[in-house]
């Protein structure tokens, strides 16, 4: 039986990620240690085209990997959690991807894929070049008004489970007195 034969037979000819029965192809999974169907998933033009073209990346498609991300099939787990990684800026991503179960071979396959895009990373770092993620508690080294209001955030407050701004490296956010705002990572040290 031919690769796209047993794909189509193992998806019950729908697409594995988003469940379209329309334009189905191939697509094999890179960074595979397998070959063949093991390596493989079948999956809609649309979903191909968003993974390899991350400039026509929508969102909101690819919420259902809620259900796709469950699969007993190794190689949709792999691109459910590649794609929930490379959205994880959403918010939303991030909550699947805290929920989800993979075997270890089949983690460090899906991890295989995305070395790449650490090199073009942005990382956040704090005044003193310590590494800021998503979820630390920082503390202001200055006083600094906020725009937009006539509230001054203290040197010394603690901001707790900071958010990440994914297109800028200086901007984190954080609540202060109850309010959401935007900080300069310049004026803050990681607690």
């Amino acid at each position: 039986m031919g690769v796209e034969k047993e794909l189509q037979q193992r998806s019950d000819n729908k697409c594995e990620l988003c469940g379209s029965d329309d334009n189905l192809v191939v697509f094999e999974v890179p960074d595979s240690p397998m070959s063949g169907a093991a390596a493989s998933i079948l999956i809609c033009n649309t979903c191909k085209e968003q993974i390899e073209d991350p400039e026509k990346v929508d969102a909101n498609h690819w919420r259902c990997l809620n259900d796709s991300m469950w699969s007993a099939v190794p190689a949709v787990q792999v691109m459910a959690w590649r794609m929930l990684n490379r959205l994880k800026a959403e918010g939303w991503p991030q909550d699947l991807l805290d929920m989800m179960y993979m075997e270890d071979d089949t983690k460090a396959w899906a991890q295989a894929g995305v070395e790449d895009d650490k090199a073009d990373a942005i990382i956040h770092r704090d005044s003193n070049g310590v590494v800021l993620e998503a979820g630390d508690s920082v503390v202001l080294i200055k006083d600094l008004k906020v725009k937009g209001s006539s509230m001054v955030a203290k040197q010394g407050t603690a901001v707790r489970r900071i958010s990440l701004d994914y297109e800028n490296e200086k901007y984190i956010e954080g609540k202060v007195d109850g309010q959401q705002i935007v900080i300069i990572t310049d004026f803050v040290k990681k607690l």
